[in-house]
């Protein structure tokens, strides 16, 4: 409660600040309510000058008036207040940012040239600020230095600090030629020594969108929002057109109404508590994004996310770990599996790949350890031997690698049984057919004897619970479609076994892009994430693009968000982030239609039982009077906007499931909620205006 309310205290000065009426005019409905409020307090000024006030025939007290005024301004206020808590909340992001945009020094080489003069040791450089820079500049950092500017590595390869950008302390690499080349400025290079190419202009830096976007200076409305500020704004004039036509009818019903009534009415009769919200909804789903680490570069972005019904997933590091692991041990006939793991193990004790690390993992599962590495003579993988191992100091060899070079260098030492050679070709053949990829493990004893001992089953291990999250977006009616170079036979096997819906094999930069364009001519929105220049052009088709922070300037330039810390997996999360933010819209809107229903029955029975007693029958909540019918309501109405900031900016809570089943819920929870909460609150509110004086 204590965090909630500092939070109000410190987004207080700006929402005062957004009362200038230069702001207000952009969300119309708030607008309609400050004028009401002005209007309003002029009256309570000059109401000691022409007398008491009355209302439906009967006298009202003066504190009414005053009531009304102090009400409808703080209606407006809180209206303010949630858009300001929405922005503040990436205040505190922002200055961090804001600290590593200082003014470094850089040093800058003229006509660098990189094939005759790589990495510019020899080139003399000259140190300017880096305000200066200009795009297409050329610097060189060295350890210990910060990164000048946005740009590509063009030469070197270094360990980069990026806490500053994206919260993780662990240090990255970046080098040129790939798709890890782009640096960020404000990083600080760890080691080594590298060549930079500015790619961004003085005050347009990555850093500097970042720190526009998550303060809310740049936040662009989105298409739906537009539409629905298009519509409130249509309902309220409908509703002033009502108020204006509406004294007339009074009057000739001998029951004139008064002008602060009028504005009450109408403050009541409009959708106030969606037309207060709904600037903070949309700031509030960027803001959920940005602390995922990821930035949005448009509201429409983060919208079209909560739409898409096609997820391009790339399947290296994304479905699976990107690296082949051994999963299991296949012994031939006569080995044990026990033998067969000891003798991978071995082999795989110098094998600094990942490949060779799961072996030794996957021997030490089954209980095979060494206290210590046998003394021996390693030897490396080639290309021309294919194989890895170890020469023990007793002589004896042990040997993994391709199964053609194995087999090769089983028979220097004797030609293997015929029976043994099906085998073997039958284990390969089935963990090829897999998807897999079979490493063959084979030994010579001392006395020179040779035989295969079995074959190691490496594959690209499915992430944990993938499955299951697939299966969550199918039930939301959205299909998940891997992307991969692998042959037609690998991809299958991986995409049957993460259970997504569809697979594009051997895909080329041509084949993401014209499926993108395909699924968009079947009326479907895309997401995809990429890293590499040749994603650019997909990353630009597809409806959301989500570029990772390590990928090139391309790939950044291209997408319609970055991710921060580069995990391609938060596609997913992003989608659902853009469900939530579509969902916590509709819901406080029907929440707000339905409010005005009992608001009707508050106010309407107010102004006219008097000459109209038959209206008496629609004085179901038995409120005490006309004036505090009318005020309790207004008082409701504002109130009802401070207690729903909370939900506007935390988002409702999206469960997975059908259209429809979203649909009934909402209009379960905030469509009854909606009516029967102010039944309740504008009671209650009753209850205690009634008690004081005139009421």
């Amino acid at each position: 409660m204590t965090t909630v309310l500092s939070g109000f205290a410190r987004a207080l000065p700006g929402a005062l600040r957004k009362l200038d009426p230069r702001l207000m005019w952009r969300n119309p409905v708030m607008f309609l309510v400050e004028i009401g409020a002005v209007l309003t307090t002029a009256i309570v000024i000059a109401e000691p000058f022409l007398g008491v006030a009355e209302s439906g025939g009967a006298s009202v007290p003066a504190s009414f008036t005053w009531g009304i005024a102090v009400w409808l301004w703080l209606t407006v206020l809180f209206a303010n207040l949630a858009e300001s808590v929405a922005e503040g909340r990436g205040k505190a992001q922002a200055d961090s940012l804001r600290k590593t945009r200082t003014s470094t020094v850089a040093h800058r080489v003229a006509s660098y040239d990189a094939a005759t003069d790589a990495g510019a040791e020899r080139t003399p450089s000259l140190d300017v600020s880096s305000a200066d820079l200009a795009l297409g500049d050329v610097v060189v950092v060295s350890a210990g230095e910060l990164v000048p500017g946005d740009g590509d590595i063009v030469w070197g390869i270094a360990s980069v600090d990026e806490s500053a950008i994206t919260g993780e302390s662990a240090p990255v690499v970046r080098e040129s030629g790939g798709d890890r080349s782009a640096v960020t400025g404000g990083t600080r290079v760890l080691s080594d020594r590298i060549v930079v190419r500015i790619t961004s202009k003085p005050g347009e830096t990555f850093v500097d969108r970042m720190i526009a976007l998550v303060e809310g200076a740049s936040r662009q409305k989105t298409p739906n929002e537009i539409a629905l500020n298009i519509l409130l704004a249509s309902l309220s004039i409908v509703f002033v057109m009502v108020a204006l036509t509406l004294n007339p009818i009074a009057s000739y019903a001998a029951s004139p109404v008064s002008v602060p009534v009028l504005v009450a009415l109408l403050v009541c009769l409009i959708p106030t508590t969606i037309g207060a919200l709904l600037s903070a909804i949309g700031i509030a789903g960027m803001d959920r994004l940005v602390q995922r680490n990821v930035l949005a570069l448009s509201g429409r972005a983060v919208e079209a996310a909560g739409d898409v019904t096609t997820l391009l997933l790339d399947k290296t590091g994304t479905i699976t770990y990107g690296n082949r692991r051994a999963s299991a041990f296949v012994p031939l006939t006569g080995v044990g599996e026990h033998e067969l793991a000891r003798a991978a193990s071995l082999a795989s004790l110098a094998d600094p790949t990942p490949e060779g690390v799961s072996i030794v993992e996957l021997a030490a599962a089954a209980g095979i350890r060494f206290g210590q590495s046998p003394a021996g003579d390693p030897v490396p993988f080639t290309a021309q031997t294919r194989m890895s191992g170890i020469d023990l100091g007793d002589g004896a060899r042990v040997r993994k690698g391709a199964g053609s070079a194995v087999a090769a260098w089983v028979e220097e030492a004797g030609r293997m049984p015929s029976t043994l050679v099906a085998e073997l070709d039958d284990r390969v053949g089935e963990i090829s057919q897999s998807g897999g990829t079979p490493l063959v493990v084979a030994e010579r004893t001392v006395d020179g004897t040779a035989r295969v001992l079995g074959v190691v089953h490496l594959k690209d291990v499915v992430k944990d619970g993938l499955a299951e999250r697939f299966g969550e977006l199918r039930s939301m009616g959205i299909r998940t479609v891997m992307i991969t170079g692998d042959n037609p036979l690998t991809a299958r096997a991986i995409a049957t076994e993460a259970g997504v819906d569809d697979y594009l094999a051997e895909a080329t930069p041509e084949d993401k892009l014209a499926y993108i364009r395909s699924e968009q001519a079947g009326g479907r929105l895309v997401a995809m994430t990429g890293d590499g220049t040749n994603d650019a052009p997909a990353l630009a088709q597809a409806d959301v693009g989500v570029a990772m922070n390590t990928g090139t300037s391309a790939a950044k330039e291209a997408g319609n968000m970055v991710d921060l810390d580069s995990d391609p997996t938060k596609l997913i999360d992003i989608v659902g982030i853009g469900k939530q933010l579509l969902i916590t819209r509709g819901a406080l809107t029907t929440f707000s239609i339905a409010n005005d229903i009992a608001k009707y029955f508050a106010i309407i029975p107010a102004l006219f039982a008097g000459v109209l007693p038959g209206l008496a029958v629609l004085n179901i909540m038995q409120l005490h009077s006309p004036a505090s019918a009318i005020l309790s309501a207004i008082i409701f109405n504002a109130l009802v906007i401070v207690v729903l900031i909370p939900l506007a900016l935390r988002g409702v809570r999206y469960r997975p499931g059908s259209a429809s089943a979203l649909l009934g819920r909402n209009l379960l929870v905030y469509g009854l909620g909606g009516v029967i909460a102010p039944f309740v609150g504008i009671k209650l509110i009753d209850l205690v205006v009634s008690l004081l004086p005139g009421f």
